[in-house]
């Protein structure tokens, strides 16, 4: 009886390593979340089309046309997000972090992102609220919250859980604000938000980094730059959160959305911050 029970826990620890994937502490994971410039409002150009594989993204939902399935993780070749975004900031911080972290590291990305948003769609308890009212009188942003199953907030966070069974999640990008501008409570609700996000991916309170992109700047002409100065307070509110410049980066004419070059830039400053806070000196 005793060599039968033998047996038996050898083969469940045989059973137990064949049905686990392993967590690859090499594999930095970063959450990339916000509206339409983080989702990717520029357009794709032909420097844009070749990505190290070391970069990799975790699909967001089915995209046939790319070849994409929901959950399984493929080269970070744009679009990131939906099946027809753009380029966006997420692009290029990915690209900035493999070229100067060690090559054994590798970086993924999982997005979620929704053009016109504000923020509150993706607080877990008044997501639905929120679609209710402001957001039910634009179809395109409700279809757009669909395509995440209808609540955004919990397809990043299942992503999230999917991602940390291969890899360790490193940090949260997002660039929102836009549809928020002159809410005093942003940071309040970016708190919130971070908060939520640590506890149901089972991190430890303020243990990540926070990047926070500016929108488009007062230099520029930017539509919404008086919300630079709300973005600009986050960091008295969450201690690991950092806020990206937007300074000198042109936007289209609609003085709200960024130029492919601009997003690309913005994406590598991203990225130096992030390399900076890992200890690896880089200028953009």
């Amino acid at each position: 009886m005793k060599k039968i029970g033998i047996i038996w826990a050898v083969m469940l620890v045989l059973f137990c390593r064949e049905h686990t994937v392993a967590q690859d502490p090499d594999f930095h994971i970063y959450l990339c979340l916000g509206q339409s410039n983080m989702e990717g409002p520029a357009a794709i150009e032909a420097q844009d089309t070749t990505v190290n594989a070391r970069f990799q993204v975790l699909a967001a939902l089915d995209c046939p046309q790319l070849g994409r399935s929901q959950g399984q993780w493929y080269p970070a070749k744009p679009p990131l997000f939906r099946c027809n975004t753009r380029l966006s900031p997420a692009d290029y911080f990915g690209r900035t972090m493999v070229a100067h972290l060690p090559e054994t590291i590798r970086v993924g990305v999982v997005p979620v992102a929704v053009a016109g948003s504000k923020i509150e769609i993706f607080d877990k308890a008044e997501y639905q609220a929120y679609l209710d009212s402001s957001a039910a009188e634009r179809p395109w942003m409700i279809n757009m919250a669909k395509a995440y199953g209808g609540n955004p907030y919990e397809r990043l966070v299942e992503l999230a859980r999917l991602a940390q069974k291969v890899g360790v999640i490193k940090g949260i990008l997002i660039h929102q604000g836009e549809s928020n501008t002159g809410d005093k409570a942003w940071p309040a609700k970016i708190q919130k938000l971070y908060d939520n996000l640590l506890v149901d991916l089972g991190l430890a309170p303020n243990s990540i980094p926070l990047l926070a992109g500016e929108v488009v700047n007062q230099d520029q002409g930017g539509k919404c730059a008086s919300m630079n100065a709300i973005i600009a307070t986050l960091p008295q509110t969450i201690p690991n959160a950092y806020v990206i410049s937007s300074a000198g980066l042109p936007a289209v004419p609609d003085k709200l959305h960024f130029t492919s070059e601009s997003i690309r830039q913005l994406g590598k400053r991203y990225a130096v911050q992030m390399l900076s806070l890992q200890g690896y000196g880089v200028r953009e």
